[in-house]
């Protein structure tokens, strides 16, 4: 460790590291457009100069490193004043269209030139036009005349992805980033390449002039559509009540995990949310013949409950059987494996997942669901689902998710459920199944909810509710703690379930794996 000194505050930082570093550990922020930590220093955008004593040049943060007892100024009159002549020059070529440019709202160009700019233009010349909207990869828009040559497309194409579709032509005022001649950029992860871009010179199709960013709340998730577990910022428009405009996801960022995924996810993580919004059920439908049932989630639980108890008074509970997939949370599965396992001894437990894809040696798995190491170490054991084995065997059916329809075909599924007593759906989504099911429950997405999640590599996170769910949807975990208060094996420890939290706890207590991996 060394002691440095940063607009005369004294700091103890690790020897070796750089001064921009050392400023953003201590909560100081330089300015910067090329710089990104998961590259080396470039140190082409120019705006990161400091005032280094004893030095007669000012000295770029980002790859000057810290050295015992160096006193820095980042805001001394010489830093303000080239900071200035910095954003002068990269301004005289840049055009304003800031009105129309979806980066407006989150660009580094404008919040600098908010805090170090306000000047009076000194050019007098016609700007440089340049080719805009060229269509540059598989959801990418390039506008030349908005680039500021900071590289960082470049760089995540060379070092990332290793595909190097786009390179540096020409020099001096001509310079430009492009793609190489019929070679536009189409990778699983392009859709990085707008969100790391720190102007408005790379846009995606996909968010192009759709809202303002100021317009969207975000939140802090986690991707579900494979089972690395990347974090991820979900940014959606919370609609206007007064005018009856409901909710909407319109796009999905990268978060930061380096444990996880670094910076970045796939382009499947990025552009796959539509079943956030899309096709979503929101209320719960019963079957005329079970019209007795109010479509309430009490009346809905207090049916499957009875049910439940009629069959183990009876001492079949061989006759129940489960088709859960690995989208349910740690918690969810703890629940189900106390519940059926555990007080019932029900041996007919089967999953049912989207089908395996192709992944990568980057960041996508081939397993399509987020949570199947954390069934396997809950101790549910992962078969497929037996349609013979249903039909034969089953009187009372809890289907988790509509996956099986991925598995089997409608009218296979129908044939079966025809000849199964009672039959219930916990889905998120309008289907053709939920017209085969006696009762359907409509459930929360993990954006919806909270709780954990194990991801291939075993490690567990966390997460929390971005939004409410849709219409009547509640979370699997609070149905299945009502289930287990309901039917009366245990119901005092199901009452202290009250929360992800309170289930988190009892996992750990009773699970190893989950209390070693907190």
């Amino acid at each position: 460790m060394v002691k440095i000194f940063i607009d005369e505050k004294s700091f103890e930082v690790e020897d070796g590291i750089t001064v921009f570093k050392a400023a953003k550990e201590a909560g100081i922020a330089i300015p910067h457009l090329c710089y990104h930590d998961a590259f080396p220093p470039e140190g082409s955008c120019r705006m990161c100069l400091v005032e280094i004593e004893g030095l007669p040049k000012l000295e770029l943060a980002c790859s000057t490193q810290v050295r015992d007892g160096m006193k820095v100024f980042t805001k001394s009159e010489r830093v303000v004043e080239a900071r200035k002549g910095v954003l002068e020059f990269l301004l005289a070529e840049h055009p304003l269209d800031c009105p129309i440019c979806d980066k407006a709202g989150d660009c580094k160009l404008q919040d600098y030139y908010e805090t170090y700019g306000l000047f009076e233009s000194q050019f007098r010349e016609v700007k440089e036009k340049r080719e805009k909207k060229a269509k540059i990869g598989k959801n990418l828009i390039h506008d030349e005349e908005r680039c500021i040559i900071c590289k960082r497309c470049v760089r995540f194409l060379k070092e990332v992805t290793h595909t190097q579709e786009l390179g540096i032509f020409e020099r001096g005022i001509h310079t430009s980033v492009n793609i190489y001649e019929l070679l536009p950029v189409d990778n699983n992860y392009s859709g990085n390449l707008a969100q790391i871009c720190p102007v408005g010179a790379i846009t995606d199709t996909d968010f192009r002039f759709k809202t303002r960013s100021w317009l969207l709340k975000k939140g802090k998730s986690i991707c579900p559509l494979c089972s690395r577990g990347c974090n991820i910022s979900i940014e959606y428009h919370p609609g206007f009540p007064h005018f009856q405009v409901p909710k909407k996801v319109f796009r999905i960022y990268s978060l930061e995990n380096p444990d996880v995924n670094g910076f970045w996810i796939c382009d499947l993580g990025r552009y796959g949310y539509s079943y956030i919004d899309e096709n979503r059920l929101d209320r719960i439908m019963i079957k005329k013949e079970e019209q007795k049932i109010e479509p309430t989630w009490e009346q809905s639980l207090q049916f499957i409950a009875e049910k439940i108890k009629g069959l183990n008074f009876l001492k079949k509970t061989s006759q129940i059987a489960l088709v859960l997939n690995t989208w349910l949370s740690n918690e969810e599965l703890f629940l189900i494996h106390k519940i059926f396992k555990s007080d019932l001894n029900v041996e007919s437990i089967f999953f049912a997942d989207r089908p395996q894809s192709e992944g990568d040696d980057i960041l996508l798995t081939p397993e399509r669901s987020p949570n199947r190491r954390g069934a396997q170490e809950m101790g549910l054991s992962i078969q497929p689902v037996k349609l013979e084995t249903l039909a034969t065997k089953t009187r009372l059916l809890l289907v988790f998710g509509s996956s099986i329809q991925d598995q089997f075909s409608s009218s296979d599924i129908k044939k079966v459920l025809d000849k199964i007593e009672t039959k219930i759906l916990f889905a998120s989504h309008s289907n053709d199944l939920i017209s085969f099911f006696d009762i359907v429950l409509p459930t929360a997405l993990i954006a919806e909810k909270g709780g954990s999640l194990t991801n291939v590599e075993g490690r567990i996170q966390k997460f929390s509710p971005v939004f409410e769910p849709s219409g009547d949807s509640l979370p699997e975990w609070m149905m299945l703690a009502d289930l287990g208060r309901e039917f009366g094996i245990n119901p005092s420890f199901y009452e202290q379930l009250k929360t992800p939290e309170a289930i988190s706890i009892e996992t750990e207590k009773e699970i190893p794996f989950f209390r070693e991996k907190k």
